[in-house]
């Protein structure tokens, strides 16, 4: 075992000497789609300069099983080892080509969704190495060309990262040819495959831009994409280098693992955010639009080093989607934002959980919130021209590179003149969040200076401010900020002022200022009924769901008629009206009730596979409320805690410990357990 031991870490400090021997150039790769069997049958053609004479070269490889790897009419020898393809020869200072045949299912990284033909293949390479379904170099300072050609079935429409060359068809498949010109971090090339449409854009610069949508969802197509146009043009403008790539394409997917994804020139969001234009009110894809195409400069033109530089990925893609927000909301809504995110960041700092912008390990919040933030600080410090030529001179010296904090810094010295230590010691090296100084900031802003005034009074007695609320919410036009502010302070004051203030906010009919009006009372005073009442007819699925709930609660003798008015609203992509709907329908014994069965077989059926884990979570929740798992929907729910999105998986696993507390489900799931996967068992057998 020592000797086996000695012999595995040899290997792995050879790994490190082996880079240097070597500098990867262009990886091509032909690869099938099989989705039937979600595998994928590759072809992969590696260029590589030899720097120095070796008889070793690598690549990362998570695939088990490599079939044969040839060079000419050679066939070269290899090992794969710990994550890694190593191959072996006489190889001297040239350039070799030599190329790699497989099959693989991969674990992760590479996902396969839904069935027969409603097909979703996607990839998502951040965190999950592209190593498990593409031979590579996972380490991202490393950067090649990847050119894809993707063989599919002919029912399924292909994206990559690159430019459609051409596409060929058989009677049963159709093959897609994309092409890169410049090299990126292979955590950045990516596919899709789906039954897809698309609609083309140009931007104002000439570059061509596809949307790609779902057939079933050509009427959601357009607020869906909202502002896409305007966010391109306004991006390239702002940041003031060309978009850096030959074309730009976005395609939604089923069960992605995060919101979105800045794959080199593609894409990949989640369809939660398909929405019409009720939905856009209330969630929208504009932030996640704006912030994964602001990565296209932010992180795939200019990459990281290490972890330690994240802030140059996520800070900056975070400020200027808020940016260009701003350009579409306006400047009320940027610094409301920006407002929150503080309140967020200060929360964290005075709970001592503050972290530092270059520690490697920070969480989300600190990398985008407060490295946004960070940004926002450093532009009114130097000035816009001198930031806005720094970052162009960044962008320009390091393109196609890897960067760190310091270049950037450097870059933003040299434009503005300053000398910019102090400002890496307060916003970017100390953990504490600069609060004093956000809010010297945000008061630079008329409208948070009036918004503070107002919140100052929370704890002032409803008589001494009735007036200023009184004139507030007369105002031709409500800020919806102050107004939901107002609403807050009266949410639950009894003094008939109130009321009648109320009842002003309910006229403003502002749909932000009523929905706040909704999740703040906590008891629906009798005076306001039909004011609340009214919030059912919103053009807001949230206000809608609120309100169903709120009143359905409160006013028994009216349930009826309150469903009756919501029936057959869906809501949202993830069907929040519809899912409460059904769920009130059940615990209102009066309304439908020879349809119990159906309707309760509906709530049961989207916990099925078929639809988003977003769909099911909500399913599964409100059938835990009612306490109505049948054993389908507990089948479904094993299912789930072998799911690839984590947050969904982690939700199914504790539910499912919380369920078997219950001796009858217990009992169930132990007769149901020959009905489950090995994985699915392998679990359950550590709960049960």
């Amino acid at each position: 075992m020592k000797y086996l031991l000695f012999i595995f870490f040899c290997s792995i400090l050879q790994w490190p000497l082996l880079a240097q021997t070597q500098d990867v150039k262009r990886i091509a790769a032909e690869i099938e789609l099989l989705p039937e069997s979600k595998s994928i049958k590759s072809k992969v053609e590696v260029i590589v300069d030899i720097l120095q004479q070796t008889n070793e070269l690598y690549l990362d490889s998570k695939i088990e099983t490599i079939e044969s790897v040839v060079s000419g009419n050679d066939t070269l020898q290899f090992i794969t080892d710990n994550g890694k393809l190593i191959i072996r020869g006489d190889f001297k200072p040239s350039e070799y080509s030599f190329n790699i045949t497989y099959t693989t299912s991969p674990k992760q990284t590479l996902y396969f969704v839904n069935d027969l033909n409603e097909h979703q293949v996607f990839t998502q390479g951040q965190g999950k190495y592209t190593s498990h379904w593409l031979p590579s170099i996972d380490d991202m300072t490393d950067k090649i060309e990847f050119d894809l050609t993707i063989t599919a079935p002919q029912h399924l429409n292909v994206m990559a990262s690159g430019v459609l060359d051409s596409v060929s068809s058989t009677k049963t498949k159709k093959t897609w040819y994309y092409d890169m010109k410049q090299p990126m971090s292979s955590y950045l090339v990516a596919l899709a495959a789906g039954h897809y449409d698309h609609k083309s854009l140009t931007s104002a610069s000439g570059i061509p831009i596809q949307l790609y949508f779902e057939p079933k969802d050509t009427e959601e197509f357009e607020a869906t994409y909202r502002h896409t146009s305007t966010i391109f043009n306004f991006l390239e403008s702002e940041i003031g280098v060309p978009y850096p790539w030959q074309n730009y394409k976005q395609v939604y997917v089923k069960d992605f693992l995060y919101a979105g994804m800045e794959n080199t020139s593609l894409t990949i969001f989640s369809d939660a955010f398909v929405t019409d234009d009720i939905g856009f009110i209330d969630r929208n894809y504009v932030n996640v639009n704006a912030h994964e195409l602001a990565h296209q400069w932010f992180g795939d033109l200019v990459t990281e080093k290490s972890s330690a530089h994240h802030w140059l990925h996520e800070g900056f893609a975070t400020y200027y989607a808020l940016l260009a927000e701003r350009e579409i909301f306006g400047e009320d809504y940027y610094y409301w934002k920006l407002y929150e995110s503080a309140e967020r960041l200060k929360e964290l700092s005075d709970s001592g959980k503050g972290e530092a912008l270059t520690n490697p390990k920070a969480s989300s919040l600190t990398f985008y919130e407060k490295g946004a933030w960070a940004l926002h600080m450093l532009r009114e410090d130097v000035g816009d021209l001198a930031f806005k030529i720094g970052v162009k001179h960044y962008l320009n010296t390091y393109a196609y590179k890897n960067v760190t904090v310091d270049d950037f810094l450097a870059a933003i010295e040299e434009a503005s003149g300053k000398e910019l230590s102090t400002f890496k010691a307060n916003w970017l090296e100390q953990s504490a969040f600069k609060a004093e100084a956000a809010l010297n900031s945000l008061k630079a802003s008329e409208f948070m200076q009036h918004y503070f005034k107002i919140s100052a009074l929370r704890e002032t007695p409803i008589e001494d401010k009735a007036d200023l609320f009184f004139k507030e919410l007369s105002a031709p036009k409500v800020n919806t900020y102050i107004g939901q502010e107002i609403v807050y302070q009266l949410a639950n004051e009894p003094h008939k002022e109130a009321l009648s203030l109320m009842r002003m906010a309910f006229n403003t009919n502002n749909h932000l200022i009523r929905q706040a009006i909704v999740a703040n009372v906590k008891e629906i005073p009798k005076a306001l009924q039909s004011e609340f009442e009214s919030l059912l007819q919103d053009n807001s699925y949230q206000t809608k769901e609120l309100a169903l709930y709120a009143l359905w609660s409160q006013f028994p003798n009216k349930r009826v008629t309150y469903l009756e008015q919501l029936k057959g609203i869906k809501g949202f992509s993830d069907h929040n009206v519809e899912l409460l709907w059904l769920t009130l329908n059940l615990a209102t014994q009066n309304y439908e009730p020879t349809n119990k069965s159906e309707t309760f077989q509906k709530l049961t059926t989207y916990t099925n596979t078929k639809y988003s884990y977003q769909i099911r979570e909500l399913a599964f929740n409100y059938l835990y409320q009612i306490e109505a798992f049948s054993d389908e929907s507990l089948m479904n729910l094993v299912d789930a805690t072998t799911h690839h999105v984590w947050r969904f998986k982690k939700f199914s696993r504790e539910l499912l410990k919380e369920l078997i507390k219950k001796p009858d489900y217990k009992k169930r799931l132990l007769q149901l357990k020959a009905t489950f996967t090995k994985e699915e068992n392998a679990f359950l057998d550590t709960i049960l």
